[in-house]
């Protein structure tokens, strides 16, 4: 059986704009998905990133959490015929408020898979309070239970295959630690890519404000440089067949150009065919 990924719909955020696409729209407010992700067809699944703890922490961060009963992450799974005891590895593509805060919710013979580096960026104050003490604090508590916490040294030794065709990559974007998940499709290489990217069409297919050909536009919200974020979301583009970010649905990229939308699974139908990009004589 071959590897496809199912979306998990934690619920939404209500958030500032520029916030997702920098300097888009300061002031205003938007509301985002927030999805998780269920990798099926090989030995056990494993679900990519657990959503936000509750409505109420998002106030810490001045946003609006819009989580209701069938979003909550037992329910989302049931959808698949996957419960909690089920999942080998809850993989993070970083941990985040809105990534990491039912870990929890999982039995400690499951086991969370982070990359090194995010664990020790989330403890440095850089992003604070956007690692909120809950989430963190149970992670240590993995960190001192046998094999409920396993660590990737990505920027060291480059990618790590998790299990056959899953493979865990340094995203060297969004935060010092992110990751990607990359995952051997029957129709190609998806990427579930977290934060690298929040908005397709504003950061990719019309970037907001770029006026250089190909130049994506970064979010509003990273702890990396401009380069590192506008490089990260080029090398996505050039490598993947589909990209998954947490906030917006995935999309089906040919060329370095996004053509499709999806919806809630990888591969799947396109639901949205987009046209090539166009050309303008010199």
């Amino acid at each position: 059986m071959a590897l496809e990924i199912k979306i998990l719909d934690y619920g939404d955020i209500e958030l500032e704009s520029s916030f997702l696409v920098l300097g888009r729209d300061c002031g205003r407010t938007r509301r985002v998905l927030t999805l998780g992700f269920l990798i099926l067809g090989g030995p056990y699944p494993v679900v990519v990133d657990t959503g936000y703890r509750s409505n109420q922490i998002m106030e810490t961060l001045g946003m609006r959490g819009l989580q209701y009963h069938e979003h909550m992450i037992e329910n989302q799974l049931a959808r698949h015929g996957v419960r909690m005891g089920d999942v080998r590895f809850v993989c993070h593509t970083h941990l985040h408020i809105d990534h990491a805060g039912k870990d929890d919710l999982f039995p400690m013979n499951t086991t969370v898979v982070v990359n090194r580096k995010e664990l020790e960026y989330s403890v440095s104050g850089l992003m604070h309070p956007q690692y909120p003490a809950p989430d963190i604090k149970h992670l240590i508590d993995r960190l001192h239970t046998k094999s409920a916490l396993r660590f990737l040294d990505l920027e060291i030794t480059g990618p790590i295959e998790l299990m056959p065709g899953v493979y865990c990559d340094a995203a060297n974007a969004h935060t010092e630690g992110s990751m990607n998940i990359i995952v051997h499709t029957a129709d190609g290489i998806a990427t579930i890519c977290g934060d690298v990217i929040y908005d397709f069409n504003d950061q990719i297919v019309t970037p907001f404000h770029e006026i250089h050909d190909w130049e994506p536009r970064t979010t509003g919200n990273h702890g990396t440089s401009k380069r590192a974020e506008k490089a990260a979301i080029k090398k996505l583009l050039s490598s993947s067949r589909y990209l998954l970010p947490v906030h917006d649905r995935p999309a089906k990229i040919e060329g370095g150009n996004v053509v499709g939308r999806l919806h809630d699974q990888v591969p799947g139908p396109v639901v949205q065919s987009l046209p090539q990009r166009n050309w303008f004589p010199a």
